[in-house]
């Protein structure tokens, strides 16, 4: 049997908040015999009870209990409405009901009437351990250095305590965010900056290289590396991030190009126009169709291995060069069409065979390029913003010759400018920033210094600032926190 201390807690001028409790109807008094050992206002714990009993409060009334409505705005629909309001009323004062890391908590907000999930803007908090019930559904996410001590400082210093919030946006989850401020007098503090100071977060490094973090968090930071707390006390690990590729100096290489595939609002494959290469292999996959049939034959299959797959490319069916991805759960293979950047799945049996070796990709290099538009992040397509990013990208770049600034490489991805018409006039890169599907990006100082660049980043803020002020797309809701941010550049 677990063993348990208890005792009695005094508030000011309450000398037993536990008589407080009974008195209005709130609780009732744990039954003991006489030789049990009990507290030492047991008799007054009795008589507050007798009387509330008396006089049917709380618990003792027959009345039916009526539990009082609370809206819950954990649910995104309902806090995307919400938000507005959150945002209008400015400084507002809330109770923390429930601390889930560092940075991320439940809210009571009276005047509202209504719980909210709330995270902190500017900083990311370290992972803690994953409790029992995300272990047991398979979304545990790995503990990170100081994440629990992170989660412990919030739930000692936040858990049940009256706060004062400032919204700035929500996320496409529906958890608001903004800044928190704990305390009273001349003891209220930012809770984002002593976490920071703390050494029990970081800022977000998005936030400062585009010159939107405040100086105090940022000055805070500075201090706590330079005094090696916490986050800081450890060695930094610096990932193994594959080095960009840098093209000519200057203005960089222009190129016409056809959009073969895209992937994304951003993300998509491209051939140049008039590529030698690009003739030689499709007048030698023809041939090899005409060669060989449609019928597949024994091959081995691995991840990475380039082979023949059949495609039906609207007229009829066809070999085409594709690289093995990976098998799946039924036994068919996912494979990349090399040459024109779209995916398949399709069966080994009759959907495959061995590649002719003057075929192969060490002799005649892949057609198609995967690339990005340099400078821009997007939605996902699993978002309905993600969604109307590739239809408006789609619509401006599909079945057209472009022109396209490259940039350079990064990760085998070519980051391009890509211009509809002439390179002096907006680029496509702009125009989807501009409609507020697509945000700035982050310069990577690997892919050097050009003119080119620095004026494409410059555009790209310019409308961005505009695209924000109006709420257009992803801004319709104010500012996007780290966490909802994609992965992809």
């Amino acid at each position: 049997t677990e063993k348990r201390q208890f005792g009695t807690i005094s508030v000011g001028k309450r000398a037993d908040v536990g008589e407080l409790l009974i008195a209005e109807g709130h609780a009732t008094t744990q039954r003991h015999r006489d030789d049990d050992e009990k507290s030492s206002r047991y008799d007054e714990l009795l008589a507050a009870e007798s009387i509330t009993i008396a006089a049917a409060k709380g618990v003792h009334s027959e009345k039916e209990y009526k539990k009082k409505t609370i809206n819950d705005l954990s649910d995104p629909k309902k806090a995307k409405t919400y938000a507005g309001a959150l945002q209008r009323a400015g400084q507002t004062k809330a109770i923390v009901d429930y601390v889930f890391n560092g940075s991320r908590v439940k809210l009571f907000v009276p005047s509202e009437n209504c719980y909210v999930m709330f995270a902190l803007s500017n900083i990311r908090c370290p992972q803690p351990s994953p409790n029992q019930a995300a272990i047991s559904r398979g979304q545990a996410r790995p503990a990170e250095p100081f994440g629990d001590e992170s989660k412990r400082h919030a739930r000692m210093n936040l858990q049940q305590r009256q706060v004062d919030i400032v919204c700035t946006g929500v996320t496409q989850g529906g958890v608001m965010t903004g800044d928190l401020y704990v305390g009273s007098g001349a003891q209220r503090r930012n809770y984002c900056i002593e976490l920071v100071a703390s050494g029990l977060a970081t800022v977000d490094q998005r936030k400062i290289d585009y010159g939107e973090a405040p100086k105090d968090l940022i000055d805070a930071q500075t201090a706590a590396q330079n005094n090696k707390l916490g986050i800081w006390s450890i060695k930094q690990v610096v990932k193994d991030v594959p080095k960009s590729k840098s093209f000519a100096k200057a203005d960089e290489l222009v190129l016409d190009i056809q959009i073969s595939e895209i992937r994304s609002g951003n993300h998509f494959f491209f051939r140049a126009v008039d590529d030698e290469s690009a003739k030689v292999i499709d007048d030698g996959m023809k041939i090899f169709s005409d060669q060989n049939g449609t019928n597949g034959a024994p091959c081995e299959i691995k991840n990475g291995k380039i082979l023949a797959a059949l495609f039906n490319d609207g007229s009829s069916n066809s070999w085409y060069r594709a690289k093995v991805l990976e098998k799946t759960d039924d036994g068919k293979i996912k494979v990349l069409f090399v040459d024109h950047g779209n995916v398949a799945t399709v069966s080994p049996t009759t959907h495959l065979r061995p590649l002719d070796v003057a075929l192969g990709t060490d002799q005649i290099p892949a057609v198609a390029k995967e690339a990005v538009l340099a400078l821009t992040k997007v939605r996902t397509l699993e978002q309905d913003d993600g969604i109307d990013a590739a239809r408006m990208f789609q619509g401006m770049a599909w079945g057209k010759d472009l022109k396209a600034r490259m940039h350079g490489e990064a990760e085998g991805q070519v980051l391009v400018t890509l211009y509809d018409s002439d390179i002096d006039s907006p680029s496509i890169n702009e125009k989807m920033t501009a409609e507020g599907l697509a945000r700035v990006g982050t310069l990577d100082r690997s892919m050097g210094s050009s003119n080119s660049l620095a004026k494409l980043m410059k555009d790209l803020k310019k409308v961005e600032d505009k695209a924000r002020s109006t709420r257009k797309g992803i801004w319709i809701y104010g500012e996007i926190p780290e966490e909802d941010e994609p992965e992809r550049p």
